[in-house]
């Protein structure tokens, strides 16, 4: 099966600074794919510059066929890949629904001047982005606060609604950026439970960063690791906890 994403020694370097050096990774369609690491890694790095936030200094990448590296981000977005953030980034002083509803508009197909003059397919298409919107906060157990303002969710909701904006965008490959940052262990469990049923409702790839390695090794089927900008291994979770190296770079004796 051809790589959904295939990513080619790809290095930043910032000044003197390499961040990253010779990372390459390939993920195919429908896999569900880690990212660890001490942190300071690179990981982050790694994840911005695959979704157009940076432009490698070297090496390529290439998302379903087309070259990415180099692009912009909403480009990157428009390809089908999508992601979500360390740190949560909505649309705070935004109702709930409203987050949603402004991912879905990189589809919608009215014109900026039937959009000004309210006229032509504007109303229809609006109607149908509030029901996609309105199903897609029900997924994800949000509809009875869509109207209400996004600052305003406990932190574990958010997360959740950052999720859904990111699916919106209607993805191939999902790219969630330590999505247990801040989830108690119950959280945690549920997270991990809906990772897989995203993956398969979606039937899309998913790339995770994350430090919970309970999390990572339960629900990932690769693993990639990085120390200091270098992959030090790559493989299945068995296999990863086993890496001498691994253990002594990151894991320690926390997973047995």
């Amino acid at each position: 099966m051809e790589a959904l994403l295939k990513v080619n020694d790809i290095s930043m370097v910032f000044g003197g600074l390499r961040a990253v050096s010779n990372f390459s990774m390939e993920i195919k369609a429908g896999e569900l794919i880690g990212l660890i690491g001490p942190n300071g890694a690179g990981k982050t790095t790694a994840f911005n510059m695959i979704t157009g936030v940076y432009t490698p200094t070297e090496g390529e990448i290439m998302f379903n066929g087309t070259r990415t590296s180099g692009k912009k981000s909403y480009q990157v977005t428009q390809l089908g890949m999508a992601r979500t953030f360390q740190n949560i980034r909505l649309f705070s002083e935004l109702s709930v629904i409203d987050n949603v509803k402004i991912a879905y508009n990189m589809h919608v197909k009215y014109t900026l001047g039937e959009a000004i003059a309210r006229v032509g397919r504007y109303f229809s298409e609006e109607d149908e982005i509030t029901k996609k919107a309105l199903e897609l906060l029900k997924i994800f157990k949000l509809e009875d606060k869509a109207y209400e303002t996004a600052k305003n969710l406990p932190y574990g909701e958010q997360r959740r609604l950052e999720i859904a904006r990111a699916l919106a965008t209607e993805p191939k490959l999902l790219l969630l950026d330590e999505p247990a940052a801040g989830m108690n262990p119950q959280e945690t469990k549920e997270l991990m439970e809906m990772i897989r049923w995203i993956r398969d409702k979606f039937s899309l790839s998913i790339l995770l960063i994350e430090h919970d390695m309970g999390l990572v090794m339960g629900v990932c089927e690769r693993i990639y690791v990085l120390e200091y900008g270098f992959c030090i291994a790559s493989g299945t979770p068995d296999e990863i906890k086993n890496n001498k190296r691994v253990i002594e770079a990151y894991l320690g004796e926390e997973v047995s």
